[in-house]
């Protein structure tokens, strides 16, 4: 089930943030954002949930932009509108979840989606 999707006059939480990692590193499978070098488990378990909470709020965000993305090309005013067919296929979405997506940006559009989360990928 999706986390609730704040609300838009809400502070946004402030994870830890995402430190890009060297190229090499991001080549060893083993290595993830420096995680494997904390020995202490204590100190393991409070990075590793910032990087949780991080991931969790940047894919929300994504899934937000997604959505009023969505909703724009879906807009009956513009002369090159998609479908929700061809959103569907352009985001590798199921028809059903495009449709929801598209409304759900709408409602980011209006300011309307207090309280709301995004729809649960089928």
């Amino acid at each position: 089930m999706a986390e609730p999707t704040p609300r838009r006059n809400e502070p946004r939480l402030r994870p830890a943030p995402l430190i890009f990692e060297p190229a090499e590193a991001a080549g060893d499978p083993e290595h993830f954002f420096d995680l494997e070098s904390i020995e202490d488990p204590r100190a393991l378990l409070s990075r590793a949930t910032e990087l949780t909470q991080a991931f969790r709020a940047a894919a929300d965000r994504a899934v937000e932009f997604q959505a009023v993305a969505a909703a724009q090309l879906a807009d009956p005013r513009r002369f090159d509108r998609l479908t929700a067919a061809d959103i569907a296929e352009r985001a590798e979405w199921t028809e059903d979840y495009a449709k929801r997506m598209v409304e759900f940006g709408r409602d980011l559009m209006r300011g309307n989606a207090e309280g709301r989360t995004s729809p649960d990928p089928v």
